[in-house]
């Protein structure tokens, strides 16, 4: 098998068609709802009528939530409230219906998939369809060594691009991409560190499971060992996520680039969500495009990744769980944008061109006073 070319994505990956948006705009102009009335979600329907290449806007009607599963060996220097390897647990949880994504997705009528991409665990312990697509069994301490070998971190880009291709292909319309990782919020502060080119404290949070001052400052030590392997390798992204990142993260990364391929918009989630995004920015500039913040989790480092995207969180809830729960709050909003694009009637020609109905113009009443 020849080696993934990365580059390869920057030809591949289009913008969302301009001409739509504009038709969009145009639309949007006519309805009865001034123009501006309706906030953020004027902006959403036309991001997503420019996605989807229709106007009007089609609904929202086959999202999925798609969750990236793994361990990072990182969680044993102390830098999360669960214990190392314990990412299993979580799993299950979401599994069985007992986590918050997995009420949202219930009551949403959203399908969900966990895909265990590196959990510290058996590799039969989930079923098939959950674990076709592993990589390795945790991940390497990045602190003192690479996460992956760089022949695993393909791997795991190219499960993320498969994976798209099959929710591309299943008719999916749109994806809320979140993780479940012990130790993964970690690995994302270094990546977004790395390639924002800033300290470890400025990118360092607290978790989903706010950590105390003491894990705090081991968190930021640990990201701030991890940098000093990062910073060679940052022109090579691939090998960036070999040595900083894990195989969730790069399944994740190689998964973004995919869905922009295939014109399949995303939500993102959290920190994590946002890191590998970044690395999708660095390898295809146009990748953001296809994407959408579904909120603010109070993490540094996502704040610092969606600024030098140019993402605006939709929500700021101050969700803090992980797991693509907060993005999939996101998505009634998303749904509503479209409706109200498509839905909305637009004003009669009389009230577009500022008259009454009925009423003459100044040039059609001179012509019927010279008769």
């Amino acid at each position: 098998m020849s080696r993934l070319n990365l580059d390869d994505f920057t030809d591949l990956i289009e913008r969302p068609d301009g001409g739509v948006r504009r038709d969009a705009e145009a639309r949007r102009e006519r309805q009865i709802v001034p123009p501006g009335a309706l906030g953020r979600l004027d902006e959403l329907g036309e991001w997503l009528a420019a996605a989807q290449s229709a106007t009007p806007v089609r609904p929202v009607e086959r999202p999925r939530v798609v969750l990236f599963a793994g361990d990072h060996g990182i969680a044993e220097r102390g830098v999360s409230a669960r214990p190392a390897g314990s990412a299993e647990r979580l799993v299950r949880a979401v599994l069985e219906g007992a986590s918050p994504v997995s009420v949202l997705a219930r009551r949403s009528e959203v399908p969900l998939r966990v895909v265990d991409m590196a959990l510290d665990c058996a590799a039969d312990t989930f079923p098939e369809d959950v674990g076709r697509h592993r990589v390795r069994r945790g991940s390497g301490r990045i602190d003192i060594e690479d996460a992956l070998t760089l022949d695993e971190a393909e791997a795991a880009l190219r499960a993320g691009i498969a994976i798209a291709d099959e929710e591309a292909d299943s008719g999916t319309d749109l994806v809320v991409l979140g993780d479940i990782s012990v130790g993964g919020t970690t690995a994302a502060a270094v990546l977004i560190a790395a390639l924002c080119g800033t300290d470890a404290s400025v990118v360092t949070g607290r978790g989903g499971v706010a950590i105390d001052d003491l894990a705090w400052m081991r968190k930021c030590a640990a990201v701030r060992d991890a940098l000093r392997r990062a910073r060679p390798v940052l022109g090579d992204q691939m090998q960036l996520l070999a040595t900083v990142g894990g195989a969730d993260l790069a399944a994740m990364t190689g998964f973004l680039l995919q869905c922009a391929v295939r014109k399949l918009p995303v939500i993102l989630d959290g920190v994590v969500a946002a890191a590998c995004a970044l690395v999708g920015q660095r390898v295809a500039f146009r990748a953001p495009d296809w994407w959408l913040a579904g909120h603010d989790s109070g993490e540094p480092g996502q704040a610092k990744a969606l600024d030098r995207m140019a993402l605006e969180p939709l929500l700021e809830q101050g969700v803090k769980v992980g797991e693509g729960a907060g993005a999939l709050l996101a998505l009634p909003l998303v749904r509503a944008a479209a409706a109200l694009a498509a839905e909305l009637p637009e004003r009669e020609p009389e009230e577009l061109s500022g008259k009454e109905p009925g009423e003459l113009s100044e040039k059609e009443t001179g012509e019927e006073e010279q008769e």
